[in-house]
């Protein structure tokens, strides 16, 4: 049975989450805009409101599943029309790359911000920051897994000759939910599949970041 979380601790996750998505969600909107499709933006999706990128069910599986003990959460899914682009592949390849990117540097801003501003002189909000931190690199890496609907399948597919990833797509388009079900929701050694992925190049650079962060 998980260790139930505190209302200190549900709202810091909250806030972490909202963070993390919201630029996630804008960045993939803001880069097919530049290449070309205003679909997102016509649908008010090139915003930092998180309002406008929460998706209701999957908002609601994160407050219940945070509730007991770790997350699941999913934002809308940015509307892309790849005919509009200029140039399909490589088009497609960065808007794909977007929402990682974005949280990447995000965890970098809050790395500076955590040693420059917060840590000397508002301690209090230093578990804020470390956590929107791994939160953000918790969804660059968990995005970048080559399963639909995640990002990564549309970077992987991108990179690959044609006739290649016109098969890969094919076949995620079939099994792609159930394997990442699988990896998510299959326990190996207390831990899901996707855990003992992740958790390795979140807590390697998260470490990093964090030493950055506190270096005297």
């Amino acid at each position: 049975m998980p260790n139930r979380l505190t209302i200190q601790e549900v709202a810091t996750y909250v806030f972490a989450f909202l963070v993390g998505l919201t630029v996630h969600e804008y960045a993939h909107a803001r880069a097919a805009l530049a290449a070309g499709d205003d679909t997102a933006k016509r649908m008010g999706r090139v915003s930092l409101n998180p309002l406008d990128h929460l998706d209701p069910v999957g908002t609601i599986m994160f407050v219940f599943t945070i509730l007991n003990g770790f997350g699941i959460a999913w934002g809308k899914p940015v509307p892309v029309n790849p005919y509009a682009f200029k140039n399909p592949r490589w088009d497609t390849f960065k808007v794909s790359i977007a929402g990682v990117i974005a949280n990447l540097i995000t965890a970098v801003i809050l790395t500076f911000a955590l040693r420059f501003v917060v840590s000397p002189y508002a301690r209090e909000y230093s578990l804020l920051l470390e956590t929107c931190v791994f939160f953000n690199l918790g969804l660059a890496f968990f995005n970048l897994i080559p399963v639909p609907p995640l990002d990564g399948s549309k970077v992987l597919s991108s990179l690959l000759p044609i006739r290649l990833a016109r098969r890969l797509d094919f076949v995620m388009a079939k099994y792609g939910v159930f394997i990442l079900l699988t990896l998510i929701l299959v326990p190996i050694g207390g831990r899901s599949v996707i855990g003992w992925v992740l958790w390795p190049a979140i807590s390697t650079v998260g470490g990093l970041l964090m030493k950055l962060a506190y270096a005297v």
